[in-house]
């Protein structure tokens, strides 16, 4: 099965995109060719764009703030193990006191580095990192895989509390949900959406043998989704000759 995800804000938005470059970076730092530290340089640049956003850390220790009111509430249900919710809420406290510990925004330790930020200012130009251009970013790339792996861990330790704070919160959001099978006549499929309740994020399975492509669109009121199916030159169109099937799965 694939899974597709789609954010109902732009918050939302703005944090599968982190969650995205932090399993890349993760990616990329074990490896050991110098191509693959060059992208995982890149990798944290674009981490710390994306995390530039004023209102990310404080709307994470928000969402926290939320899960926990939410868990707390549960105490005294028979229903509910008091010692693996004694474990999460622990696991959320902790998150949010190292979070909120973290000065500025994302990366500003990173930000201090002149010789990561004249990297920083180069990379996003067309071979503006060759040799001639940032002779010492040629030579660390000629270091040892074990040396630059060491500078990567170090650099990415920063953004560290981001990541765990990240992975933390999302995780919950994913729990929330209850997936279910769904139909789409004629590739088509919509839903309306209880005002009462907002939804964050929509997940979405379908087997690949299918050989369809989900195009989403939602809001707060309501969820749209389109079956497509790639035509010879590339082109998506609405598979309209099927009725399909894929697991749906709404989270608040």
């Amino acid at each position: 099965m694939i899974l597709y995800e789609y954010p109902f804000n732009e918050s939302i938005r703005t944090m599968l995109r982190l969650e995205h470059l932090f399993n890349r970076l993760i990616l990329l730092m074990w490896r050991e060719h110098p191509t693959d530290h060059h992208y995982a340089l890149a990798t944290i640049f674009e981490i710390m764009d994306v995390a530039s956003r004023a209102d990310l850390k404080a709307d994470l220790l928000k969402e926290l703030d939320r899960f926990k009111s939410q868990f707390m509430g549960w105490r005294g249900n028979p229903a509910i193990q008091e010692a693996v919710l004694d474990q999460v809420l622990g696991r959320i406290e902790q998150t949010h006191h190292t979070l909120q510990q973290v000065p500025g925004k994302a990366g500003q330790t990173l930000a201090s580095n002149d010789w990561l930020m004249s990297i920083r200012s180069r990379i996003s130009i067309p071979g503006g990192t060759c040799e001639f251009d940032l002779p010492s970013y040629y030579a660390w790339q000629q270091e040892p895989a074990q040396r630059r792996q060491a500078d990567l861990h170090q650099w990415a330790a920063t953004l560290t509390p981001l990541a765990e704070a990240l992975k933390l919160m999302l995780s919950l959001l994913r729990d929330t949900g209850h997936p279910h099978m769904v139909a789409a006549p004629a590739g088509s499929y919509q839903q309306s959406l209880k005002e009462n309740k907002p939804f964050l994020l929509l997940r979405l399975r379908i087997d690949p043998s299918l050989g369809l492509v989900p195009e989403i669109s939602g809001n707060r009121l309501m969820v749209a989704i389109r079956l497509m199916r790639q035509d010879i030159e590339g082109k998506l169109k609405l598979a309209s000759d099927i009725d399909a099937a894929f697991e749906l799965t709404l989270c608040a």
